[in-house]
């Protein structure tokens, strides 16, 4: 079946199948055939396999950022929208990124349904260990995009925020974590 045809028979755009097959995330088997010519490789007996969508979080770490929240949330609504793709779950919450409880994230990485999880930082995922919720969702097929890589690239450099993070966290409270290894690297730069 020609990918247009197949994307259209799903209720995709084909510009947007089209990415799928660049990006290989196409979730059927294709190969081109031609310069212009995709073909989908689905058996003519049964019915096109359902393509699952996006699922954003956003999350903030306390109550007094509440409006932060509903702006990230936005924000990533946008970026959905711009870029084509079907959302099928929105969950945000107010917690700690250092708190593994938290229902409204579990909720959403349970749900079949949502083949891309979608957050604005890295950290809003989780602060330390995000790179396992990358493998596991991998490992079915998933993938986690984070729009804003910008923040700390270098391995060694991010260890260590993780690392003062955490003990931050113990001595001082999950809360303050953030603020706390913050201060300690820039004093550490200073000296």
């Amino acid at each position: 079946m020609n990918l247009t045809e197949w994307a259209k028979a799903q209720g995709v755009a084909p510009r947007t199948a089209y990415r799928w097959f660049r990006e290989g995330t196409l979730p059927v088997p294709a190969e081109r055939v031609g310069p212009r010519t995709i073909l989908a490789n689905i058996e003519a007996n049964t019915a096109p396999k359902t393509v699952g969508g996006v699922g954003l979080y956003a999350r903030v770490s306390s109550h007094e950022q509440k409006d932060d929240l509903e702006r990230q949330a936005a924000r990533l609504a946008r970026w959905a929208a711009q870029a084509g793709h079907r959302v099928v779950r929105v969950e945000s919450e107010i917690g700690s990124g250092m708190n593994g409880g938290r229902s409204k994230a579990r909720r959403l990485l349970a749900d079949p349904q949502v083949t891309t999880v979608v957050v604005e930082h890295k950290d809003r995922l989780g602060r330390m260990n995000v790179e396992l919720v990358e493998a596991a969702l991998a490992a079915h097929g998933r993938r986690l995009v984070v729009l804003d890589q910008g923040e700390v690239e270098d391995d060694l450099v991010r260890d260590m925020v993780e690392i003062l993070t955490s003990f931050c966290a113990r001595l001082y409270g999950h809360r303050s974590a953030k603020n706390r290894a913050k201060a300690a690297l820039e004093a550490a730069g200073r000296g």
